[in-house]
C-alpha cells in the first residue's frame, strides 16, 4: 500500500493518523476518568442527558420527522431513479442477504431485549396520566408508542445516513466516512481538521455505543444461562460471555463482509424466523394476529399526532417534581438512534451499492419496520395475553428486564428448548452487531477505505470487547450509555446539514444529466458549426500561405532585376 500524508500503512495496519490516534486517546481517557471518578460521572452525564431532553426535545422531535419526510421525498422525487454506484451498478448482495444484514446491524438485539418488556412497561406505566394503569386502554395506547419508537421514524435516521454515505462513496468516489457527505458544503476542507473532528466523534460514539450495548446485553444472555443451567448471573459470568462473544466477532471480522458477517446475518434471520414461528404455533395465535392488525391501525391512524407529540399538555407538567415520560422513553430512543446512526448508516451504505434511491429508501424504511411491528406484536402481545389470563407478567418484568424473554418462554410448552433458542439468537445478534461495528470503525480510522487490513480489524474487535468488559467490571456502563445518548444533539445538527448537502449534490447531478439530455441536438449542431469554422480557418490559412508565397516570389524577381 502506498503511504500518504497522515496515514500509517503496513501489512497489518493502514490507519489515518488524524482520526485513529485522537479517537484511541479519547477512548482511553474516557474509560479511565469514568472508572476513577465513578458514580459522579454517571450522574453528570445523566444530568446532561436530561438537560438536552428538556431544552432541545422539540428540536430533536421536529428533526426526526424531517428525516422521515426527507427520505420519502428523495424516494418519490426525480432523485429516486439515481442508482448508488452509477447507472450500470449491480447489487453486491441478494435482497434476502441485504435485509438480513440490515437487521443484524440495526435493531435485532434491541428487539430481543425490549419486545416483551416495553409493551408491559407501558401497560403498567402509561405515557399519559389520564390513562388508567394496567387497563386495556393502557396496553392499546402503549403499543402506539412502542411502534413510534421502533418504526418509521427510527429507520428514517439510518436511511438518511446510509443513503448519503452510499451516494458520496459510490457515486462521487469519496471515502466511506461521515466527513464525505459534507463535500458540497465544505469542499476540499473535508480532508482537513473539520473532517477529522467529525470522524473522531463518529468513532467514539460508535465504539462506546457498541461497548455499552454489549455490556448491558450480556446481562440478558447471563439471565438465560442462569435459567437454563443454574449459573449465577454475576459480573464474572458476564465478562466470560463478553470474551466469548468478542472472539467469535473477531473471527467473523477476519473473514470479512462477504464471509462471516453475511453468513451470520443470514443465520440470524433464519433463527429469528424459526423462533417467531414457534411462538405463533405454541402461543395465542389468533390473539397475536388480531393484535398486530389493530396495533398497526392505531399507530397509522394517529401517525402525525404521535410523531409531533411533545408532552406539552399533560396534567402536572409544570410541577417541579413531575417526571417527563417522554424524556425517559421517546427522546431517549431518538437520541440513541441518532448517536448510533454513523455506525448503522456506514454499514448499510457499505452493503447497498447497486440499488436505486427509491429501492434503498423503501427497502430500509418499509420492510424492516413491518417485520419489527409484527415481532413486537407477537412477543409483547403474548406477554399481555398471559397477564390477562392470570399470570403476573408485569411484576417479574418490572423487577428485571433481562429475564423478561425467558419468563415469557416459561409460560409456553417446550420452554427449555425455546429459552435455549432465545439465548443462542441473542448471542448471534450480538456477534453480528459487534463484527459489523468493528468493520465500520476500521473504515473510518483507515481514512474511509472499504477493506482495512486484517490486523486492524482484529484490533478494533478486541478493543470493543475490552472496553465493554472494563466498563462492566468497573461499573461505568450506564455512564457511557448516558454519554453516548448525549451526543445525539450534535449529531442531530450534523444529520440536518447532511440532508441539505445530499440534496444539493443530487440536484447538481440531475441538472447536469438533464442539460446533456435536452441539448443533445444542439450539441450535434454545435459540433458541425465548430467543424465548419475549423475548415474555414484551415482554408484561410492555406490562402494566406499562398499569398505569402506569391509575394516572396515577386520580391525575389525584383531583386534579380535590380542586380541585372
Amino acid at each position: 500500500m502506498s503511504k500518504t500524508k497522515g496515514n500509517t500503512s503496513n501489512k497489518y495496519f493502514d490507519v489515518h493518523g488524524p482520526v485513529f490516534w485522537p479517537a484511541t486517546i479519547l477512548i482511553v481517557l474516557f474509560i479511565a476518568i469514568t472508572l476513577i471518578v465513578g458514580e459522579p460521572i454517571k450522574n453528570f452525564f445523566s444530568e446532561v442527558q436530561n438537560s438536552i431532553s428538556n431544552t432541545t426535545g422539540w428540536f430533536i422531535i421536529i428533526s426526526i420527522n424531517f428525516f422521515l419526510f426527507f427520505c420519502l421525498y428523495m424516494a418519490f422525487s426525480k432523485f429516486g431513479k439515481i442508482r448508488l454506484g452509477g447507472k450500470k451498478a449491480k447489487p453486491e448482495f441478494s435482497t434476502t442477504a441485504w435485509f438480513a444484514m440490515l437487521f443484524g446491524a440495526g435493531m435485532g438485539i434491541g428487539l430481543m431485549f425490549w419486545s416483551v418488556a416495553e409493551p408491559i412497561y407501558n401497560f403498567v406505566s402509561p405515557a399519559r396520566p389520564d390513562i388508567e394503569p394496567k387497563s386495556m386502554e393502557a396496553y392499546s395506547e402503549g403499543m402506539k408508542y412502542v411502534f413510534l419508537h421502533w418504526g418509521f421514524h427510527a429507520w428514517a435516521v439510518y436511511a438518511l445516513v446510509g443513503m448519503a454515505l452510499a451516494y458520496f462513496t459510490f457515486n462521487r468516489k469519496l471515502p466511506l466516512a461521515i466527513r464525505s457527505v459534507f463535500y458540497p458544503i465544505l469542499g476540499e476542507r473535508i480532508h482537513g481538521r473539520i473532517g477529522d473532528v467529525i470522524d473522531v466523534l463518529a468513532v467514539v460514539a460508535t465504539l462506546f455505543g457498541l461497548a455499552s450495548s454489549l455490556g448491558l446485553g450480556v446481562q440478558q444472555v447471563g439471565a438465560g444461562m442462569e435459567y437454563l443451567f443454574g449459573f449465577e448471573n454475576n459480573t464474572s459470568l458476564q465478562i466470560i460471555l463478553i470474551t466469548v462473544i468478542t472472539l467469535a466477532a473477531t473471527i467473523s471480522v477476519v473473514t470479512g463482509l462477504d464471509g462471516g458477517v453475511k453468513l451470520l446475518s443470514q443465520l440470524n434471520l433464519n433463527l429469528a424466523t424459526v423462533f417467531l414461528l414457534i411462538l405463533l404455533i405454541l402461543g395465542p395465535t389468533m390473539f397475536i394476529l388480531d393484535g398486530f392488525i389493530e396495533n398497526l391501525g392505531n399507530y397509522l391512524g394517529d401517525f402525525i399526532k404521535l410523531g409531533f407529540w411533545t408532552e406539552s399538555y399533560v396534567d402536572g407538567k409544570l410541577d417541579p417534581n413531575h417526571v417527563d415520560w417522554q424524556n425517559g422513553w421517546t427522546l431517549m430512543y431518538y437520541t440513541w438512534w441518532i448517536a448510533w446512526s454513523p455506525f448503522v448508516g456506514i454499514f448499510i451504505a457499505r452493503i447497498s451499492k447497486g440499488r436505486t434511491i427509491k429501492e434503498f429508501v423503501l427497502g430500509v424504511l418499509v420492510v424492516p419496520t413491518l417485520v419489527t411491528f409484527f415481532w413486537i406484536s407477537a412477543f409483547g402481545g403474548t406477554a399481555f395475553f398471559f397477564e390477562l389470563t392470570g399470570v403476573d407478567m408485569s411484576s417479574t418484568i418490572m423487577k428485571d428486564v433481562s429475564t423478561s424473554l425467558y419468563f415469557l418462554m416459561e409460560q409456553l410448552p417446550l420452554s427449555s428448548i425455546t429459552s435455549f433458542l432465545a439465548m443462542i439468537l441473542v448471542i448471534s445478534f450480538f456477534v453480528t452487531s459487534s463484527d459489523s461495528g468493528s468493520l465500520v470503525v476500521d473504515s473510518i480510522t483507515s481514512g474511509g477505505k472499504l477493506d482495512a487490513p486484517v490486523g486492524q480489524r482484529i484490533f478494533w474487535a478486541l478493543t470493543e470487547g475490552f472496553v465493554a468488559a472494563m466498563l462492566l467490571y468497573g461499573g461505568g456502563l450506564q455512564a457511557i450509555q448516558a454519554a453516548v445518548i448525549s451526543t445525539g444533539l450534535p449529531f442531530t445538527v450534523i444529520l440536518v446539514l447532511m440532508a441539505f448537502s445530499l440534496r444539493k449534490a443530487m440536484k447538481d447531478e440531475k441538472d447536469l444529466d438533464e442539460s446533456k439530455s435536452s441539448s443533445g441536438k444542439e450539441s450535434e449542431d454545435y459540433k458541425k458549426v465548430i467543424a465548419e469554422i475549423i475548415k474555414q480557418q484551415q482554408t484561410k490559412k492555406k490562402s494566406i500561405v499562398t499569398e505569402n508565397q506569391i509575394m516572396e516570389n515577386q520580391e525575389t524577381a525584383l531583386i534579380k532585376n535590380e542586380s541585372n
